[in-house]
């Protein structure tokens, strides 16, 4: 797809990972082509899973005798325990490779399979949604060329939700959360969903190469996840008081 391009002749090596919801992975690519990945759908186990993943994928890297360019992060909105250990995993390869960060956003990784996959109208736009709580979501649209259309919301949706795009444009609708929009929504002719999507590290590499074009680096020491909400702790009550 024209959407997805390759952003250099000299591409990079660069270990991709994905820990912004209950899917677990990592990958590795080289040459403007993923050469290994894991994904493991059964948690959230990032705690336990992660480590062991960044592990083999080094010592896959090693194996095979290729310098390590950059790490890549998915930087959120999604899960905030999910996201601090991605970042944290990433920094730590970073600092102890001494290599380059790179933070991808998990919406725009989403459309990456949608984009590679479809067959899309020259006007689509897409909608990547992450379940939140109840009938919240984090959505942001997009249009073919992964521009913004609308930057990323925390949306409590209902049938008006995204009237706007719907009355203009096809939308196309994909992600965990917009499993459970799909009754408010699909009433509307212009809604399209589109199942089994996650963002996953193997599909990080087209932003990444297009990060290291543009020499879109984070500061390791100080770099955030984009949690767009505050994450607030509680605390059980006590059943003896």
């Amino acid at each position: 797809m024209a959407e997805i391009e390759k952003y250099s002749e000299n591409m990079s090596c660069i270990l991709h990972i994905e820990t912004s919801t209950e899917v677990c992975s990592v990958a590795v690519s080289d040459d403007g082509r993923n050469i290994w990945h894991e994904e493991n759908y059964s948690g959230p186990n990032h705690n336990t899973q992660l480590g062991i993943y960044v592990n083999e994928a080094l010592s896959f890297i090693e194996s095979h005798a290729i310098p390590l360019d950059a790490v890549a992060v998915s930087c959120g909105p999604g899960s905030y325990t999910g996201l601090r250990i991605g970042v944290s995993m990433a920094k730590g390869v970073c600092y102890g490779r001494g290599v380059k960060l790179i933070a991808i956003p998990t919406l725009k990784v989403m459309c990456v399979p949608v984009l590679l996959r479809q067959e899309l109208e020259e006007d689509a736009l897409l909608c990547p949604m992450i379940d939140a709580r109840r009938m919240e979501v984090y959505a942001a649209v997009y249009d073919r060329a992964l521009r913004p259309v609308r930057d990323t919301q925390a949306d409590i949706v209902d049938t008006n939700t995204y009237k706007e795009f719907l009355d203009a444009h096809p939308v196309y609708f994909f992600g965990n959360g917009a499993d459970k929009c799909k009754d408010f929504l699909q009433a509307h002719p212009n809604a399209h969903f589109i199942d089994n999507i996650h963002p996953v590290a193997k599909w990080m590499f087209p932003l990444s190469e297009k990060a290291i074009a543009e020499e879109d680096f984070k500061d390791v020491a100080y770099f955030e996840p984009f949690y767009l909400k505050e994450f607030v702790a509680t605390v059980a009550k006590n059943p003896l008081r």
